[in-house]
C-alpha cells in the first residue's frame, strides 16, 4: 500500500503505467512465496524438536512460541530463526513504508495549493492508520 500511495502522489501521471495488474500479481505472489517458505522453515525446525510427556498449551491458539517453550530439547536455533524472521519481516516493510512516506511528505509540501495537500494527506490517512494500529 505504501508503494501504491507513493506512485499515486509522487507520479500521478504514470500511475496506470507503473501500477499495472502484472505488478499487483507479482507483489502478491512474492508475498505468498516468502510467507510460505517462512512457515515451512518454522514447521521443519519444530518437527526436529523432542517434547516431554503431559504437554498442555493453555491458550486457544497454538502459537509457535508456546510450542517451542514445551520442547525438552535445545531450542536455540528455533529462537534465533524466530528473532531473525521477526526482524526481517518487520524491518523491511517498515523501512519501505518510511522511505515512501518521506518522499510523499516532501512531494506534498512542495504542492502550491492547500486543496491538493489536503487531498494527498486524506489519500494516505487510511494506510497510515492501519500501519499505526498494527
Amino acid at each position: 500500500m505504501a508503494f501504491d500511495r507513493y506512485v499515486a502522489i509522487c507520479h500521478p501521471l504514470r500511475y496506470t503505467a507503473i501500477m499495472n495488474p502484472r505488478l499487483y500479481v507479482s507483489l502478491l505472489q512474492s508475498s505468498l512465496l516468502i510467507s510460505t517458505i517462512d512457515a515451512f522453515l518454522h514447521t521443519l525446525l519444530v518437527l526436529r524438536l523432542s517434547f516431554c510427556t503431559d504437554l498442555e498449551i493453555l491458550h486457544f491458539f497454538c502459537e509457535l512460541a508456546e510450542v517451542i517453550e514445551l520442547a525438552c530439547s535445545d531450542t536455540l536455533i528455533n529462537n534465533i530463526l524466530v528473532f531473525v524472521a521477526a526482524c526481517v519481516f518487520a524491518g523491511f516493510p517498515l523501512s519501505g513504508i518510511t522511505f515512501s512516506y518521506i518522499h510523499i511528505v516532501s512531494s506534498v509540501l512542495r504542492m502550491p495549493s492547500s486543496e491538493g495537500k489536503h487531498k494527498a494527506f486524506c489519500t494516505c490517512g487510511s494506510h497510515l492508520s492501519v500501519v499505526f494500529l498494527f
